[in-house]
């Protein structure tokens, strides 16, 4: 029961017989140690701190310590002096003087803040020459008795620190590596050493609007870069003077766009499903828009609710050639999606985290880019509705997360394209979301049954024995696949005379028996084979359907390496990966799917291959990020401009170190647009496996005639039009059945082949089922009892119980594995 009166608060307690009741003055630090029997026992006992905060929201107290017993350690200087201060959210352990060693070697391990009205986003720890926020399990928060708890501490004793829990909204000037006060300054930012970020954006740094005109389909207006500051990055030019286009485009659905008037700039060609006219019944509208001139920023208010779900007119907005960057304040701490990346929880932790986004051939380590890009978010509003926020920009980019709650996307090139999505429940988001980028493929029935596959398989007998006794045994079996085994030398569109002469026959036989069959493609076609015997790259070459080299620097074809063996080789295993690589693997092309005439073309080949060679009833695209095992070109030297390899802001990437082009493409490639637009490769990677997608399934769809299934790895906004995605190749554990529910261990080739020989691995999880449902692809799955590693029995059953509800449930293990 509380009564307050004025500024004072009466309060009645319980207090247990066993307790007694201690009263704090508000205003005071009071050092506090473990109790033990004795005090030469709690001595040995980690230290803490008890805050108690006065109506100013300051502390302060003091800590002398010595070894308790020796005399004169005061004029002898034997002694720690600390002075404790906090003002303005901020715990100061100033450390007056430092003669003696303690040799328990104390820490402060608890600091408890009484008087704290609301719950910190953060915490830093600044210990003179660096800041480490908190993880969330040490900090709790008491909202009833507003007290902060800070737990497990490593605070040395003897050692200054600056503790910070005030919500401060800096922006990060620096955020790549190796920042410091000069640098920093060097931008126009602000540098304080015991701030995170470190360096960061003065409150009006960015551009100023002008010339706004709202009319009641949107707002237009111009901005001006704010030429007080200097340019952010000397190898980029800012671009000075912008457009910006607001459009609303529903009742729950609006647009903005910031571009260049004057200079065209790649945009994505990707087509979103938009109405024909723009919304102008404002009272209908149940969102707001409002301009922020200085610094320019756009807010997006909820009617309903007032809240304000997208918040831009902060410091920090950057423009030029090569570097884009905008942040928003967040109305919420629950965000969801942002992909393919890797992180532990469906929600994401906000405590400043970064995620890079580059469509890669690797296996997610923690917040490593990989498979897919899906620049999208969700968020949960207080009062429970919900909102969704698509960047429709293709470049590598990162996104950052802050607690204060904020987040800011970094990117590469383009344009900044925004669309959000208001909806009252998360499931409406999504609705209205696949709404705009195109509803999921509809699988065929039987592609929701149980389906099996390995990498491995010696030659068609294996299989054949395997669907003898999967059909003895009676167990429920819709789909046989097969991976790369069965080709010849890993060729796209050939069969391996030798080792499945009989697989034709045995497909014609499962299906005969109700059973369906998947094979692989992978797009990297062989350029090494004898005039007259692959017609899939002489066709090719004829129809120039193969990325090549800009005109103005050369006309070849951009070669790469992947699967595909030269001819009349034998190799040998026991050789590292990049020897095999040198040694063994051909020249691969890659096919442009921009273009009409690459889809004529792959059409043409799946054809020629379901009518001369094998049937089947649904098509596995892999290694379409594009994946090579060089890195760039054969050679590894990139024509052009350097700057694309390498670019002035690079994101925080897998190997960043090593350029964009590493296990890809170079990024100066070319690549033709469907009108006949030009376009580097820099700016559509993200968007191969997107290209990759819909070609397969048109051609699968018009060769069968049925409405089939097609498996992507790489994907990006609206392949789950087209295509369902496998989460890759996971280990046999219990772990990972239990994880596979928001994702899977996924693995990139080279260490698929580490793995699978026990040279390595290094494999971690990504997120998965859960958030690809937010991203429009539902049709899913993990590898049902794990891909590398020997299943223990039991896990299998489970693993088996529990990927019976996959919506892609698959089987699938790797070779060598039993």
């Amino acid at each position: 029961e509380t009564k307050i009166t004025e500024r004072k608060m009466e309060v009645n307690m319980f207090l247990p017989e066993d307790k007694l009741g201690l009263h704090l003055r508000g205003g005071a630090i009071l050092p506090v140690q473990r109790p033990d029997v004795t005090t030469t026992y709690s001595r040995r006992h980690p230290m803490g701190l008890i805050i108690a905060l006065d109506d100013n929201k300051a502390a302060s107290g003091e800590l002398f310590w010595d070894d308790g017993d020796s005399r004169d350690t005061v004029s002898s200087g034997a002694h720690i002096h600390y002075i404790f201060q906090v003002r303005d959210g901020s715990l100061s352990l100033i450390l007056e003087h430092n003669g003696y060693e303690d040799p328990n070697n104390l820490k402060f391990e608890n600091i408890t803040v009484m008087g704290l009205s609301s719950a910190p986003p953060s915490v830093i720890v600044f210990d003179g020459n660096k800041t480490e926020p908190l993880t969330d399990s040490q900090i709790h928060y008491d909202a009833d008795k507003q007290v902060l708890h800070l737990r497990n501490l490593n605070l040395v004793l003897g050692k200054p620190y600056t503790v910070t829990w005030q919500s401060q909204k800096k922006f990060n000037c620096y955020p790549e590596d190796g920042g410091d006060k000069a640098k920093c300054e060097e931008r126009g930012c602000i540098w304080e050493a015991s701030s995170f970020p470190q360096c960061y954006y003065p409150e009006n740094h960015g551009y100023i609007a002008s010339n706004v005109v709202e009319s009641k389909s949107g707002i237009s207006l111009d901005i001006d870069r704010n030429t007080a500051f200097p340019r952010q990055r000397s190898q980029s030019k800012d671009i000075n003077k912008l457009r910006v286009e607001v459009t609303y485009l529903t009742d729950n659905s609006l647009r903005w766009k910031i571009f260049d008037p004057e200079n065209a700039r790649y945009e994505v060609p990707v087509h979103l499903n938009l109405p024909d006219t723009p919304h102008t019944e404002e009272d209908k509208r149940n969102y707001k828009v409002v301009v922020n001139n200085e610094p320019f920023g756009i807010r997006v208010v909820r009617k309903y609710s007032l809240e304000v779900l997208w918040d831009s007119a902060v410091p920090g907005f950057t423009f030029s050639d090569q570097f884009l960057q905008i942040s928003t304040l967040l109305p919420t701490n629950f965000v969801y999606g942002v992909g393919e990346t890797e992180h532990p929880s469906y929600k994401h932790n906000l405590n400043f985290n970064d995620y890079g986004l580059f469509a890669k051939d690797q296996p997610p380590g923690y917040k490593k880019n990989s498979y897919g890009v899906h620049p999208f978010y969700m968020g949960l509003e207080k009062r429970q509705h919900a909102h969704g926020v698509l960047l429709l920009n293709s470049n590598a980019m990162d996104v950052s997360f802050q607690p204060t709650p904020a987040l800011t996307y970094r990117t590469t090139g383009g344009i900044l394209d925004f669309y959000m999505i208001l909806g009252n429940t998360p499931e409406e988001v999504v609705q209205q979301y696949t709404e705009m980028i195109g509803r999921p493929a509809l699988p065929a029935y039987w592609s929701l049954g149980f389906q099996l596959c390995r990498y491995g398989y010696a030659n068609d007998t294996e299989i054949a024995d395997l669907y003898n006794d999967m059909s003895a045994a009676g167990i429920p079996y819709d789909v046989q696949y097969a991976d790369i085994d069965y080709m010849e030398r890993q060729l796209d569109f050939t069969l391996d005379k030798v080792n499945f002469p009989g697989l034709p026959d045995l497909v014609n036989r499962m299906r005969a028996d109700g059973m369906r069959f998947i094979f692989i493609l992978d797009p990297a076609i062989s350029g090494n084979e004898t005039t007259g015997t692959y017609p899939a790259f002489e066709t090719g070459v004829e129809k120039d359907v193969f990325i090549k080299w800009p005109p103005e620097l050369s006309s070849d074809i951009v070669w790469g390496k992947v699967w595909p063996d030269f001819p009349n080789i034998t190799v040998d295993n026991s050789l590292d990966w990049d020897t095999q690589v040198e040694l063994y693997r051909a020249y691969a092309a890659f096919p442009d799917f921009f273009k009409n005439t690459t889809a004529e073309w792959w059409h043409e080949q799946i054809k020629n291959y379901y009518n001369d060679v094998m049937k089947f009833d649904g098509i596995w695209i892999d290694m379409n990020e594009p994946a090579s095992f060089v890195h760039g070109t054969v050679g590894e030297k990139c024509l052009g401009n350097p700057a694309l390899e390498n670019p002035p802001y690079m994101p925080p990437l897998e190997s960043k170190e090593r350029g964009l082009n590493h296990k890809t493409l170079c990024m100066n490639s070319e690549q033709i647009l469907a009108d006949g637009t030009r376009v580097k490769h820099y700016d559509v990677h993200n968007l191969y496996g997107w290209s990759h997608t819909k070609p397969t399934l048109d051609a699968l769809q018009s060769i069968t005639g049925k409405r089939g299934v097609v498996i992507t790895r790489s994907t990006y906004p609206s392949s789950g039009r087209w295509a369902g995605h496998w989460l890759g190749d996971n280990f046999s554990a219990w772990d990972q059945l239990y994880k596979s529910i928001i994702g899977g261990k996924i693995l990139h080739n080279e260490a698929r082949h580490k793995c699978a020989t026990a040279i390595d691995s290094f494999c971690s999880l990504s997120p998965g089922m859960m958030e690809f449902s937010i991203f429009g692809i539902p049709y899913t799955g993990a590898d049902i009892c794990g891909f590398f590693d020997a299943a223990q029995e039991q896990m299998c059953l489970r693993w088996m119980q529990l990927g019976a509800f996959y919506p892609f449930s698959r089987n699938h293990n790797s070779i060598n594995q039993p």
